[in-house]
């Protein structure tokens, strides 16, 4: 064996002629076009900064509506029949079965689709100046409605769970897709230097079926991924100091970790290790900057009681507190998962639990940011995985998993403020008009930021990948004029 082969491949590296091309190229060239523009050795080492600052700030493909999102994920699937989709003539089919030109080709998750149809379980009534119709379930919420678009005419291809929340936030039912909020910090990178750009708290009465993949990178580089919080303390483990280590031994450590993967990636030119780099940094300045997010008794009384906060107390509520808290300060994507919706039985209690536990913090959240100027550009999201049938299970309080038909609603970036948006049909089963696929509503909402979703892509085994595969169409008539 001849000592080039005795080599590690990452001695290797240094002396390939192609690796020299390819790597040593660029930064030749940066420095070239660095002393012709005048700036020396000193702009040369900022062109090449954004190599060891992967969420640096960056611009979009024009315009945006929106800088930033909060996503409030209500996993489990919403009945959309009990809370903004009222349908009278289904009141009136209660019991019987439903009609058979209803259920032709339908598949059901769990239940035989010849079931006894299921009328809706609470009083609807007409709101703000729109008239929207809302469930006696949202008190606090048609108090905003006006600021709302709400989307009856959404659809999706998957009825269980985990692959309709994988495909919800990544737009594929395929696990390793990058999610919603890794494909807005790669295009928008961030505006926080101290935190996150991409930051998750789950809160109901269990995790998502879809697990970490709703908020994955996939296969971008792993700094897009989100970053679990929690509600109350230090909102990552292990952000304290352990007992021995002080301020100065800490910061000496990291800036011995720093040159080391500083002079890695100047050989390897890894993306993964600027993400090594950029998450060692951030956690030394999110040691300053969480606790001070995380203390809610900052907040006036009066604040804290529209959201229904009890400081120290975690609930969702908390959550979209600390959700405007982190948008104050420069988060790009907020997502709030809260697992409670998943009614096959029980619907009526359940119901009113999830909707005590959650809309008035949901209409506080639209109310604090729009005082604060903040609701115009920012983009804020509530919806689940999909729908519930029509149709009657777990005796006669239950309805099934259904992707046919279900409910959104936006606030603020750019969404066209009191517009209802599409139908269903009298039994809530199937969309008779307007309809908007979960691939549309993420080239809107990446319209919002900016961005030609056509256009945001990553190449990835040969091919470019975006977030809406070969699918989507930007809905315009959700947008503000």
């Amino acid at each position: 064996m001849t000592r080039y082969e005795q080599l590690s491949h990452a001695h290797r590296t240094q002396i390939n002629r192609r690796w020299f091309l390819k790597q040593c190229g660029v930064g030749l060239g940066a420095i070239a076009l660095s002393e012709l523009m005048g700036g020396g050795p000193q702009r040369a080492s900022a062109a090449t900064g954004p190599a060891l600052n992967p969420l640096a700030a960056k611009p979009p493909h024009f315009a945006p509506r929106a800088k930033r999102v909060i996503y409030l994920f209500m996993a489990g699937g919403p009945s959309h029949m009990e809370m903004f989709d009222y349908k009278p003539e289904l009141a009136k089919w209660d019991g019987k079965l439903p009609p058979a030109d209803l259920l032709k080709g339908y598949r059901a998750a769990f239940i035989n689709p010849n079931s006894k149809l299921l009328g809706p379980k609470f009083k609807f009534s007409k709101y703000g100046q729109c008239g929207a119709e809302l469930s006696e379930l949202l008190p606090h919420l048609s108090t905003v409605v006006d600021d709302l678009t709400i989307v009856k005419s959404m659809h999706t291809d998957a009825f269980n769970h985990a692959p309709a929340q994988i495909q919800m936030n990544t737009g594929s039912q395929q696990f390793g897709r990058p999610s919603m909020g890794a494909w807005a910090t790669y295009g928008l990178g961030s505006e926080s230097r101290d935190l996150p750009a991409f930051v998750v708290f789950s809160t109901g009465t269990k995790g998502t079926s879809g697990g970490a993949s709703n908020w994955g990178s996939g296969f971008l580089p792993s700094t897009h991924q989100g970053v679990l919080f929690r509600s109350t303390g230090d909102p990552v483990m292990y952000l304290s100091n352990p007992k021995g280590v002080d301020a100065q031994l800490q910061r000496d450590s990291l800036d011995s970790i720093r040159n080391l993967n500083e002079q890695h990636l100047g050989v390897m030119g890894d993306p993964e290790i600027a993400t090594r780099i950029n998450s060692f940094e951030m956690a030394y300045r999110m040691q300053a900057s969480a606790p001070e997010l995380m203390d809610l008794s900052q907040e006036p009384k009066h604040i804290l009681d529209m959201y229904g906060v009890e400081p120290g107390k975690p609930s969702f509520a908390a959550t979209c507190l600390l959700a405007r808290r982190l948008a104050e300060r420069g988060v790009r994507f907020v997502q709030i998962f809260h697992e409670a919706w998943d009614q096959h039985g029980n619907l009526v209690n359940d119901l009113k639990k999830n909707c005590q536990a959650t809309d008035q913090a949901c209409a506080a959240l639209v109310k604090d940011l729009k005082q604060r100027g903040m609701l115009d550009d920012t983009l804020v999201i509530w919806g689940g995985e999909f729908g519930r049938t029509p149709m009657v299970q777990g005796g006669n309080d239950g309805r099934d998993h259904h992707p046919n038909c279900f409910t959104y609603w936006l606030a603020g970036g750019g969404t066209k403020p009191g517009l209802t948006l599409g139908e269903s049909d009298d039994f809530g089963f199937n969309v008779v008009k307007d309809p908007v696929h979960t691939h549309d509503l993420h080239a809107t909402i990446l319209h919002l930021l900016g961005f030609d979703h056509t256009r945001l892509t990553y190449r990835f085994q040969g091919r470019d990948f975006r977030l809406t595969d070969v699918f989507g169409n930007v809905v315009h008539s959700m947008i503000q004029a």
